[in-house]
C-alpha cells in the first residue's frame, strides 16, 4: 500500500475513533496504519493541580476516585505513580474536570433531616 493512502486510511481511523463511531480493529491493524495509543504520564504535581482545581480534600479525591487516601497522599508526594486505568481516570479529570461529579450525590436521609427542622 502507498504511504499516502496508508496515512489517509490512518486520518480517517483516527478521526472515526474520535467522532465515536463504532469500530473493530485489532492492535496489528491499528500499528499498520500508523495510530499509536499513548501511554498516560502524570506526574505527581499534575494530580495536586486536578484535585485542587476541583477544590477537594485528598479523602474526597479518593472516594471519589475509589483508591485509598493514603494512595493520593503517596501520589502527590512522589512518593509512588498511579497505575492502570487509574491514570487513565486522571487524564479524563484533567481533561474534564466535572467528568465525576455524577459520583457526589447528596445523601437522602440528611436531606430528610434537613426538610424537618
Amino acid at each position: 500500500m502507498r504511504k499516502s493512502i496508508k496515512e489517509a486510511i490512518g486520518t480517517t481511523v483516527q478521526d472515526m475513533f474520535e467522532s465515536g463511531l463504532d469500530s473493530s480493529f485489532t492492535q496489528k491493524e491499528l500499528n499498520a496504519l500508523g495510530i499509536k495509543i499513548p501511554e498516560v504520564i502524570i506526574t505527581s504535581v499534575q494530580i495536586k493541580k486536578i484535585r485542587k482545581k476541583r477544590h477537594l480534600s485528598q479523602t474526597v479525591f479518593a472516594q471519589l476516585l475509589n483508591v485509598s487516601p493514603s494512595s493520593v497522599r503517596q501520589w502527590e508526594q512522589g512518593k509512588r505513580i498511579p497505575t492502570g486505568s487509574t491514570k487513565v481516570l486522571l487524564e479524563l479529570l484533567n481533561m474534564s474536570p466535572h467528568i465525576l461529579d455524577y459520583r457526589i450525590r447528596k445523601n437522602n436521609s440528611v436531606q430528610a433531616q434537613i426538610t424537618l427542622l
